[in-house]
């Protein structure tokens, strides 16, 4: 699908025209720049790669240099590809007016790491109020994890205690609000994974 990289500014609310107050967040979408196109006949696929935010020649390796040179584009500090355009070519910027006619995005993000959590937070277990078996007084803890004398060990993916969150996360379907082209801003309805400054890919 075709899309852009973006970074997340924050939240905010707008009003509908029902006077509803609609919290929505506020995405820095693009401009973006073509530094490679994928075609069939040399890399088996149609596809192009996309560069966001540019970065000075001190902070570029010498490889990443000879790409961006290849494409007569200035150093990009983050890449992606999208697949869906057929027709742009090396040096060309996709802005925000891509998603002028969008109603629905997806939006892939990276989620904010909340460290090491118990199965209360991580899985929603209900502690003490509601036991699981063999959980006996301990409030927060996951209870009995195991099986008997067969087959005597606890099983891959057993819920448990474990890092949360710091996890590729894609959010699917958010209408889209608002397009300000003169900005380069696009306000999506909802929350969208990552924290403030955090770089983000939205598809159409």
């Amino acid at each position: 699908m075709p899309g852009l990289l973006g970074k997340k500014i924050g939240m905010t609310s707008v009003f509908s025209a029902e006077g509803k107050n609609i919290p929505c967040t506020v995405i820095e979408v693009g401009p973006c720049v073509v530094t490679q196109v994928k075609t069939a006949a040399t890399d088996g696929y149609e596809a192009i790669q996309l560069g966001f935010v540019e970065k000075k020649d001190k902070h570029t390796t010498k490889p990443e240099a000879g790409h961006f040179k290849k494409a007569g584009v200035a150093p990009q500090r983050h890449l992606a590809e999208f697949k869906g355009f057929s027709d742009r070519k090396l040096g060309d910027v996709v802005t925000v007016d891509l998603f002028e006619d969008a109603i629905y995005v997806d939006v892939i993000g990276t989620s904010k790491g909340k460290g090491f959590q118990g199965v209360v937070k991580r899985h929603g277990f209900a502690g003490v109020g509601q036991a699981t078996l063999g959980q006996h007084n301990r409030l927060r803890a996951p209870g009995s994890i195991g099986a008997c004398s067969y087959p005597a060990k606890v099983f891959k993916g057993t819920k448990m205690g474990g890092q949360m969150g710091n996890t590729r996360t894609t959010v699917q379907n958010l209408e889209v609000i608002k397009v300000i082209p003169e900005h380069n801003l696009l306000l999506i309805k909802g929350s969208v994974p990552g924290s403030r400054g955090s770089i983000v890919l939205i598809e159409k």
